[in-house]
């Protein structure tokens, strides 16, 4: 399993973004080496966070008016659907199920961050400041191809 560490890289100087997207990498790495009872807490756990962050972040793309905030809810949907959908085996014990899901999970992260939650990093900057460009999009921008790079 690949297990992605959390870094500075990832921060998209959205404190709610970024508090969120750190536990969730934490979360993983525990998921990565748990066993049992550990991990189906810990799996659950996730589901529940994934839930409330996504509601989260599809609140603010309401409050911006953010352009198709469909395309990155329906990621969002795809990823909990993906993890409910397994969510019955692995409660009756069916690690397994549960360990193939959530091993593919970093590279989604990596990949989501570094694209549709960069944008909308990027539009709540904008919305602060209307006139000018944030400087923070460049360094955004930086960070997304050095993102994309681990994924190579």
């Amino acid at each position: 399993m690949h297990i992605v560490s959390w870094s500075s890289e990832m921060l998209l100087g959205v404190p709610a973004m970024d508090q969120a997207h750190q536990a969730m990498v934490e979360e993983l790495g525990r998921l990565a080496t748990a066993d049992g009872e550990a991990f189906c807490s810990g799996f659950f756990n996730l589901i529940a966070a994934l839930e409330r962050d996504f509601r989260e972040e599809e609140e603010l793309m309401q409050q911006i008016n953010f352009p198709n905030p469909q395309s990155h809810h329906d990621e969002h949907a795809r990823v909990l659907n993906s993890l409910l959908h397994v969510a019955p085996s692995v409660k009756l014990g069916n690690i397994a199920a549960g360990r193939e899901v959530i091993r593919q999970l970093p590279q989604w992260f990596l990949n989501h961050l570094s694209t549709l939650d960069l944008m909308l990093a990027i539009a709540l900057d904008m919305v602060k400041q209307p006139k000018n460009p944030p400087p923070s999009v460049f360094l955004r921008t930086e960070r997304a191809r050095l993102l994309n790079e681990r994924l190579e």
